[in-house]
């Protein structure tokens, strides 16, 4: 499948903490471009992605969530105003720590970590969800597939933890 190119997709990268670790914007548009290929047919192609700190992650976990702790990736779908076509998929927030953590604890590269906590983010904005057991293992497979097509093994393979902990 092919990839949407860097033209065809707009992604507001914004770092609100000072981390040199963080995912480029080339690494991002590669990761999200993957989960489009296979959605030729959505023509929202704008997502903003927002590196933040454990305060900022646990604030909008309690405020949007009602889970006051920290997360990986917690995932804003835009609800456009009826009449209003706009291609804003949406907001992806990830907290930098937790998912440094995460990748330490199951002995990931973090850049690994990363993708598969874009192409989760990006999946939850498309309206994939892992409310129950079937729809998580159709999630999950999914995200096994787009990451083997990104060269990444199996994320949820021999972990020591759960991997989302969202």
């Amino acid at each position: 499948m092919n990839e949407p190119t860097i033209d065809e997709l707009i992604i507001d990268r914004q770092a609100a903490i000072n981390e040199p670790l963080l995912p480029s914007l080339t690494q991002l548009t590669h990761w999200v471009g993957c989960v489009f290929a296979h959605h030729p047919d959505d023509q929202r192609r704008e997502v903003t992605i927002r590196f933040v700190d454990e305060r900022e992650s646990q604030t909008l976990n309690r405020d949007y969530r009602g889970k006051d702790k920290t997360t990986n990736v917690l995932s804003f779908p835009f609800e456009s105003p009826p009449g209003v076509e706009l291609p804003l998929l949406g907001d992806l927030v990830i907290c930098h720590a937790v998912v440094a953590q995460e990748a330490r604890e199951q002995r990931k590269p973090l850049e690994h970590h990363y993708a598969h906590m874009v192409v989760h983010g990006i999946l939850h904005l498309m309206g994939y969800d892992h409310i129950d057991d079937q729809e998580a293992e159709e999630m999950e497979q999914f995200e096994r597939e787009l990451l083997a097509e990104l060269h990444i093994p199996d994320p949820y393979a021999d972990t020591t933890s759960d991997g989302i902990n969202g």
